[in-house]
Parts: C-alpha cells; sequence; structure tokens
C-alpha cells in the first residue's frame, strides 16, 4: 500500500465505510472451519467420475456401459442420451450468457466430441477407485475427425467445421455456407478514412493472446441429492447459487422451486465458476441411483473440461497529430469461443477503445469457435485482450511522437460526457484523476538506473455491472444485526456488505452479522462476477438500512409517545427533547414494543459503474535467457468509494498479479495432434511469490453518481493493464516490441536474437 493512497475527490466522511474491521469469516477461514465443496459429507453418499474424451473432435458413433454396469459397487451411470428434451434458449448468466442446449452438450456430449476432454459419460460408485475403474471400462466408439485450434485456421473456407448448423449472425445478410464464425461485431464512429487523412503519424500492427485458464485453487466440486419428493438438493463452489440453479433446473426441465442450491466456500473463481459442469450430471446420477452424489475435479480435468479465456488475433491501427491529438483508430478482433458458440467477443469490442475519445472510429469483432473447452468470463472478461493490443500500439506512438506516455494519455483520455465508439456516454468517471495520479506517484518519479531495465505504464478499463441482489435483515435484543444475503463471497463481500449497512444504521461493522444463504432463503441474487457485488448488494444493504431505521423511528415514538417525525437520529443515538437512547438500548426495548423488526430489501440497479486503472511497472531483462524480473509495480484504480480499503487492494493486487501471468507465462501449449501439453499446475506456469514483488496500490476515489456511498466495482479493471504495460517496459529494457503473449523467455530470446 502507497502512503498517499486513497485520493479522495469527495468531503465526505463516514465512521465505518474507509475503515479496516476484521473480516467476519476470517476465524472459519484460518482454523479450517468454513465448509468447502469438498468437506459436505451426507449419509450414503456416493461418488461420480466423468469420461472424457481423449480426441478433439470426433463423432460419438456409440457407448457400450454394459461391462462396467457389473463392476459390484457401480450405482449409476449417465450419458448424453439421460438430457431431456432441451430447446434452444439462451440464458443470462450474469457474465455472458448461455443457450441451454450447448450447456448441456457441454455437460455430456451428443453426437460429438468437441474437445479433448469433453465429458462423454459419468458413473456413480460406492468410491472413486470403483468409480474410476468403471470409467475405464466404458467403451466409446469413435469416429476420429480433422480438429483445428487456432483462430485463424479455424476462420478458413476450407477448415474442419464443428457444428454444420452455425451460420455467421451478422447485420448483413446471413452466409448460407457453413462456418465456424458465430458472430460478427462492427461498430463505427465519424469517418474512418478522413480520420487517418488527418493524421501526421499512423501506427498498425498485429496481436496474438494465448488461451489463459483462471487457475483457481480449489477445482469444480458438487454434491447433488435427488431427494425421494423429487426435491433437487445442490452443494457447490459456485459463483452464483441462483444461476446455478437456474441453469441445472433449465436443463433437468424442472420448476426452479424444485431445486434448492447451497454455495460453499469457494477457493477461487474468477469468472470461470459461473456455468455449470457437474451440477446437472451429479443430479442425473442422484436420481438413477437414489443416493447423494459427489463429483470432483482433478485438475487436468479443470483444466481441460472447463472454460478459460479465449485465445486471439488482433490488429489495431492509430492515427494522430503531431502534437498527440488522436484523429482515426481501427480494430480487428478475433476471439476463440471455444467449442461452442458464444465467447468474449462482445466485451472485447467494446472495450477496446474505451479509455480514449476516437472521433473516427471502426471496430469489428468476430466470435469463432474451436476444438477447444468453451471459453467463459476470466477477470474482465475479453478486455485484457483487447487493451493489450490498443495500449501497446498507443504506447508505440506515443514513442514515436517522443510524447510521454501519460500525458498522451491525458491529452487524449476519457471523461464525463465522452462516447465510447459502441454507444454510450460516460458519466462521472475517474480515467484522468488516475492518470493524475499516476503521474504524481513515487513510482513515476523515482529514476530508473541500471542496464537492462524499463519502464511501462498502460491503462485499463472495465464497465462493472449492476443487476439484481436482494438481502433481509433482523434485530437481535443484544443489539446485533443478522443480515442474509445471496451473494456468495470470494473477496471478502460479506464484511464490506455488512459494512454499508452498519454505515446506515450507524453501529460498528462488528455487530452486523452476515450470512451467505441457499437460494431457498433469501431473495434472487446475481452472480458474484462482473464487479457488481460490493456495488450492488451493498445497495441492497443500505436499502435494508433505510427499512430499518424506519422501523426504528416509530418503535422510538411509541416509547416516548411521539411522532416518528420528532425522532432525531444521530448515527446510533435516537433523541426526542430531553430523552435519548442508542440503537444497542433500542434493540433491548424492541422485544416490548411489539413484532420482530425486520427488513428487506432487492435492487437491480442497471448500467455500467466505470472503473478505470493505470499500472506502472519496472523489469529487469537478462540479456542471456531473456527471463524478465519485475522489478516494481505500482497498481492506481478509481475505486469510487473503498468500503474496506484493505479488500480493494487485495483486487488490486490480485488482478496485476494475475495479469503478469498472462504477461510472461501462462498458455495452454497444444501439440500438432491439437491436445493440451500442459494440463497440470506444474506444467502451466502460474506466478508464485517468488515472481512478483510487492504490489503497491493508489486508490482514487471520484465518487460513482449510482451508488448511495459512490461505490464502483474493482475487481476485475486491474487484470487489464498489465500485458501492455509490461511490453513496453521491456521494449524500454530491450528496444524489442513483443505482439504476443505469454513473452515468455524462449518467445522473448528468438525476437531479441532476430533484432
Amino acid at each position: 500500500m502507497s502512503d498517499n493512497s486513497p485520493i479522495s475527490y469527495s468531503d465526505k466522511k463516514y465512521k465505518v465505510l474507509g475503515t479496516r474491521p476484521v473480516r467476519h469469516d476470517g476465524a472459519d477461514k484460518v482454523t479450517g472451519r468454513a465448509q468447502y465443496g469438498a468437506d459436505v459429507q451426507l449419509p450414503g453418499m456416493t461418488h461420480g467420475k466423468v469420461l472424457r474424451s481423449p480426441h478433439p473432435h470426433a463423432r460419438i458413433k456409440g457407448i457400450d456401459t454394459s461391462i462396467a454396469e457389473k463392476i459390484d459397487g457401480v450405482y449409476a451411470i449417465a450419458t448424453g442420451e439421460d438430457w431431456p428434451d432441451l430447446i434452444d434458449k439462451v440464458a443470462e448468466l450474469g457474465e455472458g450468457a448461455v443457450n441451454l442446449h450447448d450447456l448441456a452438450q457441454n455437460c455430456l456430449a451428443v453426437g460429438k466430441a468437441l474437445y479433448k476432454g469433453h465429458a462423454i459419460a459419468a458413473v456413480a460408485a460406492r468410491n472413486v477407485h470403483i468409480a474410476e475403474e468403471a470409467i475405464a471400462a466404458i467403451r466409446v466408439d469413435y469416429e476420429v475427425l480433422p480438429a483445428v485450434t487456432c483462430v485463424l485456421d479455424a476462420m478458413k473456407e476450407d477448415a474442419p467445421i464443428l457444428h454444420p448448423g452455425l451460420r455467421t449472425e451478422t447485420l448483413d445478410e446471413p452466409s448460407d455456407q457453413p462456418t465456424n464464425i458465430d458472430r460478427h461485431i462492427h461498430f463505427e464512429t465519424g469517418d474512418i478514412d478522413a480520420g487517418f487523412a488527418a493524421a501526421d503519424v499512423i501506427v498498425e500492427k498485429e496481436y496474438k493472446t494465448a488461451t489463459v485458464h483462471q487457475a483457481y485453487i480449489e477445482p469444480q466440486v458438487s454434491t447433488a441429492l435427488w431427494n425421494e419428493d423429487g426435491h433437487l438438493k445442490i452443494w457447490t463452489s459456485t459463483q452464483g447459487a441462483f444461476t446455478a440453479r437456474q441453469q441445472t433446473a433449465e436443463l433437468l426441465q424442472l420448476p426452479v422451486s424444485k431445486v434448492t442450491v447451497t454455495p460453499c466456500e469457494i477457493g477461487g473463481g474468477f469468472g470461470g465458476k459461473i456455468p455449470v459442469y457437474l451440477e446437472p450430471v451429479a443430479a442425473i446420477l442422484s436420481r438413477k441411483c437414489g443416493r447423494p452424489v459427489k463429483m470432483t475435479m482433478q485438475r487436468d480435468e479443470v483444466f481441460e473440461g472447463t472454460g478459460p479465456t479465449p485465445a486471439t488475433f488482433m490488429k489495431v491501427k492509430l492515427g494522430a497529430t503531431r502534437d498527440g491529438k488522436l484523429t482515426a483508430g481501427q480494430a480487428y478482433l478475433a476471439y476463440e469461443s471455444g467449442a461452442f458458440p458464444g465467447g468474449m467477443i462482445g466485451p472485447g469490442t467494446m472495450c477496446v477503445f474505451s479509455c480514449v475519445e476516437l472521433p473516427n472510429a471502426v471496430v469489428d469483432g468476430y466470435d469463432v469457435c474451436v476444438n477447444k473447452p468453451k471459453t467463459q468470463p476470466y477477470r474482465a472478461p475479453g478486455a485484457t485482450q483487447a487493451a493489450f493490443a490498443f495500449e501497446s500500439t498507443f504506447n508505440e506512438l506515443a514513442d514515436q511522437l517522443k510524447i510521454d506516455p501519460i500525458e498522451i494519455r491525458q491529452m487524449n483520455g476519457v471523461k464525463e460526457g465522452s462516447q465510447r465508439v459502441d454507444g454510450p456516454v460516460y458519466p462521472r468517471i475517474g480515467y484522468l484523476e488516475c492518470l493524475d495520479a499516476a503521474q504524481k506517484s513515487a513510482h513515476w518519479n523515482t529514476p530508473l538506473e541500471g542496464p537492462n531495465r524499463g519502464r511501462g505504464v498502460a491503462a485499463g478499463y472495465w464497465f462493472n455491472i449492476g443487476m439484481k441482489s436482494s438481502v433481509s435483515a433482523s434485530i437481535n435484543p443484544d443489539g446485533t444485526i443478522h443480515l442474509l444475503e445471496g451473494s456468495t463471497d470470494i473477496g471478502g463481500t460479506r464484511t464490506s456488505i455488512a459494512m454499508q449497512l452498519a454505515e446506515t444504521i450507524g453501529i460498528p461493522a462488528e455487530d452486523v452479522l452476515p450470512k451467505v444463504v441457499d437460494t431457498d432463503s433469501v431473495g434472487y441474487t446475481d452472480v458474484t462476477g462482473g464487479s457488481r457485488t460490493t456495488f450492488a448488494t451493498g445497495m441492497a444493504a443500505h436499502k435494508v438500512g433505510l427499512d430499518l431505521l424506519q422501523q426504528l423511528t416509530a418503535r422510538v415514538a411509541f416509547l416516548w409517545e411521539c411522532e416518528p417525525n420528532e425522532v432525531q437520529v444521530d448515527g446510533d443515538v435516537y433523541r426526542y427533547r430531553s430523552q435519548q437512547m442508542t440503537f444497542k438500548e433500542l434493540a433491548a426495548k424492541l422485544p416490548e414494543t411489539g413484532d420482530p423488526v425486520i427488513g428487506r430489501a432487492s435492487v437491480s440497479p442497471e448500467g455500467s459503474t466505470n472503473g478505470f486503472g493505470v499500472h506502472i511497472v519496472d523489469v529487469e531483462v537478462d540479456p542471456d535467457t531473456a527471463k524478465v524480473t519485475i522489478l516494481r509495480y505500482t497498481a492506481i484504480q478509481d475505486a469510487g468509494k473503498a468500503i474496506h480499503p484493505s479488500y480493494v487492494e487485495g483486487q488490486m493486487q490480485g488482478g496485476a498479479v494475475q495479469g503478469i501471468g498472462w504477461a510472461l507465462n501462462e498458455e495452454y501449449f497444444y501439440g500438432a495432434d491439437h491436445k493440451m501439453r500442459n494440463a497440470s499446475l506444474l506444467d502451466y506456469r502460474i506466478p508464485t511469490c517468488l515472481d512478483v514483488p510487492m504490489i503497491d496500490t493508489i486508490i482514487v476515489e471520484v465518487p460513482n453518481p449510482a451508488h448511495p456511498f459512490g461505490v464502483r466495482g474493482v475487481g476485475e479493471t486491474p487484470i487489464v493493464p498489465p500485458p501492455a504495460a509490461i511490453a513496453e517496459a521491456i521494449y524500454q529494457a530491450t528496444g524489442v516490441r513483443m505482439t504476443e503473449l505469454p513473452m515468455s523467455p524462449p518467445r522473448l530470446w528468438k525476437a531479441m536474437s532476430q533484432r
């Protein structure tokens, strides 16, 4: 944490917000008593395993389970034939949408295997060893088909076709030819030709990024019990219990009221634990065998059978005048969607020019199916790739113009009233304030000395979303409040939400007791994703606080025999003429004033809360091995209002470290047979504590006008700037501009050797 963090642009002072109380779930987490998915134990528990395709693309001609069925201890076997007739329906999941027909086929294949690791069949048995024995005994007759695992190859006319019925969705007339291109997105503003004609300098570059996994430490794990009364109960590691309920109910064609999902503690998600994989399969097995079924993935199954972020091919062209004013920008983005349509191309196209004002611009985006796992959100889905391409080109433009990289961003940066290329106009935002904080930071103003060293800077943007949240609260006679919420706690949101209720009531954060409950126990709540939870569920907490305040004022008026509007409330103190009492004193008297005091609130804020960040990085490059060492790193971000600064700093640091992994090491490495070669955490190289220095943070607080406390989401933006910032630092250290991620030692050494 930097000494000058946070930088506030508000005069409003708070009693609870901005402090750093101990997290409410801390004791359970550090003592191992918190219940994760793997901790679930039920009477009569059985264990499930999944048979996965060894081929990246193959027609399933037949599945013979007769031998496996005869193994002692095998209770049930499921295949794609166990799905009910599924309709072609799209469901919103919070961070993206999903076609339910495709979702079912991703959980258990029907007709074709579309990637190595695709689930083909599943077994429930007395123990996991018997389940594995049964899996090995299942015989699948495959007709192996040609595969394609590169986005550019998949776009060719003679490419192997994954879905013969797929046609490109575009503004033009759809083609009648089979294709792997699901969507073509097109945005434009102004006159692109006139914009480039007005430019004194034009820079045009091509970029590639790799497939990268969220690499959460806890694998997917789910337990299902399909009871005799027809009610399905699920315990699972998920970012959204209600979304898991909706997906499972739709796939099994059950009313949602027949499904209860209990969200367990979650060992990381980052967007990867929004779709279901095991939940509906465990449910089918449970229905067949009449017992609870627990299913847990191994690490190779997580890499090969769940959704990473897309690999991409991108082109960006920028034009500017000699004094650094942008005149035009053009972007071409091709993103892999994986085995099924519906990837991250939408936010990629909306984010690529989100940090600058462009009078003339064109953006074309393509969503492309390949024989890889279906891509899923990963922290600011689609934005990091686009920012790598745009910010790298922008840095090269600044270098050619010999303009300071922060100054050229200040010159062209978006502010209140600026319009994105895709249409929305920004309300009050904090991008220029972040640039100002970066420019004044100790990091930027400390000379970088020594050979083979360079400094880079880049910016990033993520929308942050609202969506639906519900909470309820009840006041206890001891002066505490139980707060029930439906938002899975991934980054300390129990505390950040409790703090907003505490601030509203005027009591300490420790006196609000938050609890994440199942889908039967609270109103509908969308996923913990999109940087929405502290924003939207926090709004619900504030709203329930106002509800409680109104009820409490009425009870005080009853006790003092006055009108509610005559009661004055100052923090946790209630006054009427010479009488006063604290919240705790009032809580003790509530039983004698009438019914218990409970409150409830639901919110569904629309629109973006607009998060911006700027990162500065110093690197040293070994000239012999091309190993890049991060020497110093500073992340600056507008949080609107940092409810719990430690959690904001943690999000900024975590996102930056993951971005460093994207930049320097992480990638799915495929062989010529289109099979992943590094499906383990030993071979898939994520950063460790030995690879990164302490990430300094500077929190900027430009209040969000759409939130009662000014909150903006903070979890996603910090992964966006790192690759471009590090690429610039490598250029400053070596003179080599890297245009492909990861910038691993072999790839960088080759580029340095060809200089």
